[in-house]
């Protein structure tokens, strides 16, 4: 079986989600107005989303990550991407990539559809791209992380696989065969650089 690229599904699917997720946003972001970036330049730095604050007026931006090969499943992890193959040459990652401008990741998992072209439930989590970085690097250097030769898990020095995360290395199932490190949403809530917002 060869690795394939699903993009048209998957755009479907990301439209079918935004929908989803402004009615969510209106309910549960009482500080803060919300507008969808349209502009594939700023998309392209990681924005997908601009939120400005009621009273300060401050705008944070924020990239959705959402996890649309694992619709109806709870998964307790998430992929932060560090690098990935294009025409043979490793790139950085959308995760270490000094080009994108975003301040907060929206991560989108346990995304449920109980009935066809519709999603009825997921949670998101808000997580703080400085902090996070900050946090990892006082116990990674994330820039030095090898590619691994084989697919699968990896483990990373000083981080605890099994509470904390691992590498993962799609070179089987992937076109981009991109390298991720797997972090556990409890260990990311449990350091403050995270938090459920629904």
């Amino acid at each position: 079986m060869h690795p394939k690229s699903s993009f048209k599904s998957d755009l479907k699917k990301e439209k079918l989600l935004q929908h989803f997720l402004d009615i969510q946003y209106q309910k549960h972001l009482k500080q803060y107005t919300f507008k969808r970036n349209n502009s594939l330049k700023e998309q392209l730095l990681g924005v997908d989303l601009h939120l400005t604050h009621k009273v300060t007026n401050k705008q944070y931006s924020v990239d959705e990550k959402a996890q649309l090969d694992y619709i109806n499943e709870d998964l307790p992890t998430f992929a932060f991407e560090l690098s990935y193959l294009k025409n043979g040459t490793v790139k950085p990652g959308w995760f270490i990539d000094s080009k994108k401008t975003t301040d907060f990741y929206g991560l989108v998992t346990s995304i449920y559809c109980d009935e066809p072209n519709k999603f009825t439930s997921c949670k998101y989590y808000f997580v703080n791209r400085v902090k996070l970085i900050d946090y990892l690097s006082s116990r990674v250097n994330l820039k030095s992380i090898d590619r691994p030769k084989k697919h699968g898990i990896s483990l990373v020095p000083n981080l605890f696989a099994k509470k904390e995360g691992y590498l993962y290395l799609s070179s089987k199932n992937k076109i981009e065969q991109p390298l991720n490190l797997i972090l556990k949403l409890d260990f990311l809530i449990k350091n403050n650089v995270a938090r459920q917002l629904f």
